[in-house]
């Protein structure tokens, strides 16, 4: 559930308009306990035999080591195992002191990139839950085994409740199942995962279709008793005719009770002549009762609601607020927002808590079925590019708010002129945290881009979306939007259609891009394919006269120098700063006379190390406005390079200074740690400073402790023991 601010950006690309979450304070010290999972929002009397077993395996339990429990609800789509598993969590409260996680598996779905391989959702399920316990995300690991391995240390004094929502594999349950004892786990899935049971993992509970009684019960729910006694017999034509499917009989309701029917013997007669439809979404050779009351319903809604249901179908993703609806429809958002209420009034569509809207999976189908009935061949690729546009607006704005002087190629003044930005509004959305919850649809839709053949958009949008990457390291999805925007770039490089300026534009792309990609690719240990990066990135960079780009590309040609040759790292940040200097780039410059300064003193050559380093720290602190992080990384090195000169006094000196001024950096803990050791190493070297060491060492040990490098944090702690009284 969100609760951050509310904002709404301009009509031409759709705006935001959904509650984004603002990210916890980490300084505050407050713990929040989870309270995760989504309510029931309306009257639930049914499932009381499958509740009461709930009861009797995830209720109290003796606690002794290993006593958690988990159930697996499983059964059809739409069958009622998700608001099965919120009831039940609703009545459960008390029983689990530390609070409730919840882990939708459909929504991760849409994130999980192709290349990703078996466990990546599992995997960012499990930085989910870790974002929402003690320690949060500082220091995520980055390996599935790391995070599985830090779940269960965090878990392990905890009484908590998981929900694990549409899982579609034995993983993703196994996983995340919490160390504390009295702990529990209830997921739902469409699939019977018998693996579970035979490995004594879970007790898998089969949600069946509801009864006659069960379904009549529903109706009475929501139509009332009394509508239900007064046309008994249709009412349970109604239930058989849905096959007691509850989202199936949520619809027949919706129309009753809106006046979309007359009554119900007249709906009965209607869904008679339903069957046969959408084949598609046949189940186990069965059709789907799904598939008979969606297209009454459907053709039921006006053509401006009908035409918004089939084109939010395209979509490739399930979650949307009213911005991207508009935008998808072509229309303002206010009339969007007034056909999503007709959708939502006709059961077609889910509104979230934070505003945004949920089409589901089989509805989303038949949507789409429709669509390619019903639409215009070239209106999916239409809709591609706006709903596209509109995320590159957006993600634009996003990466000029966090980044104000990163290197970008694509030009978009003209794109972003008329349009406003969300993020400069006082009551603005919190930027990371808007694209971290979008970049599931960011990347869906940059596929689909990409699909369509909008090369151009598809290489600007991954250019812009990246910036996301630099503050959350999903690897590999970094990785793809990076592969996606290289595909694109050459494309539109190539294509006769395009410009020879556009075409020249495309070409500064790729080279940008495939620089950006040696990143993530090194940190997943591809190193090779790293270093083919790069050398298309120089070639391509070095035939254009852009030279910041040209300067850009060495930087990051350095850096991979430094972790795989570091003697030729020096030659290329000098090319870096030579490149730099010529275009007047003045905060590349001193980047690069910083990585120059570090380089010289990793091969020994301490005396020019320092003048590079004092340069940098000079153009740095000089700047309009200063760049007092970059600035206090400089100074850690600067003191490192005293201690390799004997200078001790000074070096104790400079990185004091370093400490203190990466310690008021939030995104800087990491390196102010590595300046606390290096405090430590230069102190202990002098001796007669033991509680200096003592202190540096300690506070390095909570950092690496917190950021989840419990081997680092590990070995402080021994060196500290060594230390004695």
């Amino acid at each position: 559930m969100n609760h951050g601010p509310a904002f709404q950006g301009s009509h031409i690309h759709g705006g935001i308009t959904f509650h984004v979450q603002s990210a916890p304070t980490p300084a505050s010290g407050l713990a929040v306990r989870p309270d995760q999972v989504p309510l029931v929002t309306v009257k639930y009397s049914n499932r009381r035999a499958e509740l009461a077993s709930l009861d009797a395996t995830l209720g109290p339990r003796v606690e002794r080591a290993g006593s958690v429990a988990v159930d697996v609800l499983d059964g059809l789509p739409g069958v009622g195992k998700t608001a099965m598993a919120w009831r039940w969590a609703e009545t459960a409260q008390e029983r689990f002191p530390d609070g409730q996680l919840y882990v939708d598996f459909a929504a991760l779905r849409d994130q999980v990139t192709p290349m990703a391989g078996p466990g990546a959702d599992v995997s960012e399920a499990l930085a989910m839950c870790l974002r929402s316990l003690p320690g949060g995300d500082i220091g995520m690991p980055g390996s599935l085994l790391e995070r599985t391995n830090q779940f269960r240390s965090r878990t392990a004094d905890l009484r908590i409740l998981l929900v694990l929502d549409d899982v579609n594999h034995p993983a993703q349950v196994r996983a995340l199942i919490p160390k504390g004892p009295g702990s529990a786990v209830l997921a739902t899935s469409r699939l019977r995962l018998g693996e579970l049971a035979v490995q004594n993992v879970a007790r898998l509970i089969r949600v069946d279709p509801l009864d006659p009684h069960g379904g009549l019960e529903l109706l009475r729910d929501r139509c009332g008793a009394e509508a239900v006694e007064a046309e008994r017999e249709a009412a349970e034509r109604l239930v058989e005719l849905c096959g007691g499917l509850p989202v199936a009989l949520q619809v027949v309701a919706a129309r009753l009770v809106t006046g979309d029917s007359p009554g119900m013997a007249e709906l009965a007669a209607e869904l008679d002549d339903e069957a046969g439809r959408l084949a598609a979404l046949a189940l186990d050779g069965e059709e789907s009762s799904v598939s008979v009351v969606l297209g009454p319903s459907y053709r039921l809604l006006s053509p401006d609601a009908a035409r918004l249901y089939r084109l939010l179908g395209w979509l490739p993703f399930g979650t949307f607020d009213a911005g991207v609806a508009a935008v998808a429809a072509g229309v303002d958002t206010k009339g969007a927002k007034r056909l999503l209420r007709v959708l939502v009034k006709a059961s077609l569509l889910e509104a979230m808590n934070d505003g945004r809207y949920r089409m589901h999976d089989l509805v989303r189908l038949h949507a789409r079925e429709r669509a390619v009935e019903e639409e215009p061949e070239p209106e999916k690729a239409a809709l591609t590019e706006r709903v596209g546009t509109h995320y590159l607006v957006l993600t634009a704005f996003a990466d000029r708010a966090l980044r104000k002087e990163r290197l970008r190629i694509a030009e978009l003044s003209d794109l972003l002129r008329d349009a406003d930005d969300p993020f400069a509004a006082a009551d603005g959305p919190p930027v990371l945290e808007w694209l971290d919850t979008e970049h599931p649809a960011v990347l869906a839709i940059l596929r689909a881009v990409v699909r369509c053949e909008l090369y151009t958009l598809g290489w600007q949008l991954a250019e812009r979306f990246s910036v996301l990457f630099l503050y959350r390291r999903y690897l590999r999805a970094w990785r793809e939007t990076l592969e996606l925007g290289i595909e694109a770039a050459a494309a539109a490089a190539a294509s006769a259609d395009t410009t020879e300026e556009n075409a020249e534009a495309a070409r500064a792309g790729e080279a940008r891009l495939r620089s950006l990609l040696s990143r993530p690719l090194l940190d997943l240990g591809e190193n090779d394919r790293a270093k083919e990066q790069l050398e298309k990135a120089v070639a391509l960079a070095d035939a254009t006269d852009r030279l910041v780009l040209r300067a850009s590309v060495q930087e990051f040609l350095g850096r991979y120098l430094d972790a795989v040759e570091p003697a030729r790292a020096v030659a290329a940040y000098r090319r870096c700063l030579e490149l730099n200097e010529q275009a007047g780039e003045t905060r590349g410059a001193a980047l690069a006379v910083f990585f120059l300064g570090c380089a010289h003193d990793a091969r020994g050559d301490h005396a020019e190390a320092l003048v590079l380093l004092r340069r940098a720290q000079r153009e740095l602190e000089g700047r309009a406005e200063p760049d007092t992080r970059m600035a206090a990384r400089v100074r850690a090195a600067i003191g490192v390079v005293h201690g390799h000169l004997g200078d001790t006094e000074e070096a104790i000196r400079e990185l004091r200074e370093a400490v203190r001024g990466l310690g008021g950096v939030a995104k800087g803990m990491e390196y102010e740690a590595k300046a606390r050791e290096q405090l430590a190493d230069v102190a202990q070297r002098a001796g007669g400073r033991a509680e200096l060491v003592r202190e540096c060492l300690s506070a390095a040990a909570d950092i690496h402790e917190a950021l989840g490098s419990h081997s680092r944090a590990r070995e402080l702690r021994r060196r500290l023991g060594e230390l004695g009284d």
